[in-house]
């Protein structure tokens, strides 16, 4: 059967001897699994790392506490980035009535101004 499968005889074994044990994360992966249901989903490894060292006193590596929130699903969620505009809004708040033609009929008619810099924000006629 090792053969059939490609796997070494020793591979095999050492495999059937970790089955029969207990895991080891079960328990840290519990206290972890409480504390995110508390926050909402918000705690990325680095902060459980923080609050398990801190309030529970456990003491790991940020590396297996972020192996084991990635073992048994419990990583933060991601918010999702909100966009500057609301849906719905246009984006200009006057129409463009120019249309590139600078040209005016007499003075005073049209009006602009430069958004670029404060100090030019000026009005100036055409």
């Amino acid at each position: 059967m090792c053969r059939f499968f490609a796997v070494s005889r020793s591979g095999y074994y050492s495999f059937v001897k970790r089955m029969g044990r207990a895991e080891k994360d079960a328990a840290l992966a519990e206290t972890i699994r409480q504390q995110q249901t508390k926050c909402f989903h918000t705690y990325g490894y680095r902060r459980m790392w923080q609050w398990l060292k801190g309030s529970k006193g456990i003491y790991h590596n940020p590396k297996t506490i972020l192996r084991v929130m990635k073992k048994y699903g419990l990583l933060a969620e991601i918010r999702r980035r909100r966009r500057w505009q609301r849906m719905g809004e246009q984006l200009h708040k006057y129409e463009n009535l120019l249309k590139r033609d600078f040209h005016a009929e007499r003075p005073n008619y049209n009006w602009v101004t430069s958004i670029s810099c404060p100090e030019a924000a000026a009005y100036c006629p055409i």
